[in-house]
């Protein structure tokens, strides 16, 4: 190899390692996109862990925040991430955390069933105000289809946070694993405190 091969092999490389190391700090600057959106949930019914049935759209216009993850118990995924950030996040506001909707929507509804959901949620040590909720395949569907978060195999599960905001209507749309601090921010932005 010539010198001058040598060299711009070495500049080339140089060059590379520039450009992987300013796309690692872009993502460490940014771990999760952020966009406002404005959804129209259906108006399923679901039921919660305690076997109660619940209306999706009652749930959205309680007044309160509304925060929506897809997940199921079995995942080894994003799933427990997702549901660490739940119950952090209720740590975090104490007694404060009833003034808040947190809600997880079963995507493996054929194994999530109330008994299932009420264990997950122990091992998690929700308080009251984190709902775990399952339905027919064809609700939860529709649901993930209005959120713009189908999910078509529970292994392709992806991190999804959605915050309705009670003051607009509009939806938060949190994509990728937040710190729980960005996680807790994020929430205060729509009122939660």
């Amino acid at each position: 190899m010539t010198k001058p091969v040598f060299e711009a092999l070495r500049f080339f490389a140089i060059g590379c390692m520039v450009v992987l190391l300013a796309g690692h700090a872009q993502a460490a600057a940014n771990p999760y996109r952020r966009m406002v959106e404005h959804y129209a949930p259906p108006d399923v019914v679901l039921v919660n862990q305690n076997g109660e049935k619940v209306h999706f759209v009652d749930l959205v216009q309680s007044g309160k925040p509304v925060i929506v993850d897809f997940i199921y118990s079995a995942c080894a995924g994003v799933c427990p991430a997702l549901s660490a950030g739940y119950a952090n996040l209720q740590k975090k506001l104490g007694p404060e955390s009833n003034n808040v909707h947190l809600v997880s929507i079963s995507i493996d509804p054929e194994n999530d069933t109330p008994k299932v959901m009420r264990e997950f949620l122990k091992r998690y040590q929700a308080k009251p105000g984190w709902d775990f909720l399952t339905g027919s395949r064809d609700d939860i569907d529709k649901l993930m289809y209005a959120f713009n978060a189908y999910i078509p195999n529970k292994t392709y599960n992806f991190p999804l946070t959605l915050i309705h905001s009670p003051a607009d209507g509009s939806w938060i749309r949190l994509f990728g694993l937040l710190s729980n601090d960005d996680f807790y921010n994020e929430c205060k932005r729509v009122g939660v405190k």
